[in-house]
Formats: structure tokens, sequence, C-alpha cells
């Protein structure tokens, strides 16, 4: 007789339980691991998504006027112009409209762009009068570089300038800018928490956050219309 050989099918099956077992304490440390790492993100997202003096770009050498754009005279003498951090942080990603030509001439004070985002619109005014050169087109393409970079890459006009000096006297240059930027942001938390706010909600307060009462990073994209146009008329209507 064919001898056979006998396996024992509780030795391999064994193999497989721990193989298995194995397996699931894998996926127990990985999902630890996972969520442990999604938790400190979100947190780190919360943190970044606070609006707070501290995290304005405000660079030295521009001159930022109180309607929140601003402008840069390169030696080329050609005038860089572009909205500032201050209200693109606030807004959020949003996209230009109304934009002028180049070679159309431009009054300080003359409607320089349109931002809109979902059917909200706010109105930007030219800080300076003269006659478009250039128009960033890049913008177009990628609207995010307002967001990212407001003041190198993310220019809206090149204007050649008609009454720089004269145009130019009054606008914040450096630590007034700093200083003017941090009351304007109380000012605006003035404005979320009282005011116009009431309006529209029986509990302003709660669009504040709960600690330390700071700003969400881009509030406005969660407001309405009806807020978006206080808003223009109470931070970006230019007085000549």
């Amino acid at each position: 007789m064919e001898s056979f050989n006998r396996v024992d099918i509780f030795d391999t099956k064994g193999i497989e339980y721990l193989f298995v077992i194995g397996y699931l304490l894998f996926l127990i440390i990985f999902w630890n691991v996972a969520n442990k790492h999604e938790r400190i993100i979100k947190q780190i997202k919360t943190v970044m998504s606070t609006l707070s003096a501290g995290i304005l770009r405000i660079p030295q050498g521009l001159f930022y006027n109180r309607f929140h754009t601003w402008t840069h005279l390169e030696e080329t003498g050609a005038a860089r112009v572009g909205l500032d951090d201050f209200l693109q942080h606030i807004t959020g990603e949003v996209k230009l409209s109304q934009l002028k030509n180049p070679g159309d001439l431009i009054n300080k004070g003359d409607l320089l762009t349109q931002i809109d985002q979902n059917g909200k619109q706010l109105k930007l005014f030219s800080p300076i009068s003269g006659r478009i050169l250039d128009i960033n087109s890049t913008l177009k393409e990628n609207p995010g570089i307002l967001n990212e970079d407001p003041y190198e890459k993310g220019w809206i006009y090149k204007i050649k300038p008609s009454q720089w000096m004269n145009e130019t006297n009054s606008y914040l240059l450096a630590e007034e800018a700093t200083i003017w930027s941090t009351k304007e942001l109380d000012r605006f938390k003035d404005f979320l928490s009282g005011g116009p706010m009431r309006k529209y909600s029986s509990e302003p307060s709660m669009i504040l956050l709960q600690d330390g009462g700071e700003i969400r990073n881009n509030i406005l994209s969660e407001l309405p219309n009806e807020v978006w146009i206080d808003f223009q008329e109470e931070f970006l209507n230019f007085s000549r």
C-alpha cells in the first residue's frame, strides 16, 4: 500500500490565525497613527484658520490706503496696484471682473475692479490716477494667487501714475500700516459682533471663535450678500 503523509489541519490553521491576528493588530496600530495624524492636522488648520493681526502680511516699501488697496512704484516708473492681505483673508478665494484694458485712463477713486464670489461682490477703487499699462493675466487662469501672494505675483494692474506724489502723500507705510491693520481688524470684529450684523443674526457673537473671540479665516464667504453690501459701505467705499 502507498503511504500517505498526514497533515494536521490545526497546525496550518494556527499559522493562519496568527497571520490574521497580526494583520488585525497592524490595522489597529495604523488606524491609531493615522487618526492621530489627522487630529494634529485638524488642530493645525484650526489655529491657522484664525485671523489675527499677527498673520497679516504687510511688506515694507508699499503704500497702503484705508480702502484696502496698495500701490508700489517700480524703478521703471510703473506702479503696481492690488488688494491687501486683510481683504483676501476675510473673503477667501474670489474672481475678478470689470477689469480695465491696457491704455485705459483711470482716476484715483475710480472703479479698479470687482471681486466676485458665489453671486456676492465687492468693488475696489483705484488708489492712484494714470494710464493702465498692463493687467496681470495670470489671475484669470489662477485666481488663487490673489490669496497666496497678493503683493508679488498677485498684483492686478501696472499703472503709469500721473500724480504720484500728490495722491500717495497721505497713504500708510511700514509701521504706520502695521498699526492701522491691527486697528482695522478690531474694527472688523466690532462690525461682525454688533451693528449691521444684528440685522441678520440674533447671536452675532457666534460668528467669532469661542476661544479668545478671534475671527475665522474667510469669514465673509460664510455670510449673506447683505453683509457684503454693508461691508462695502463700511470698509471699501472710497472718499476722494
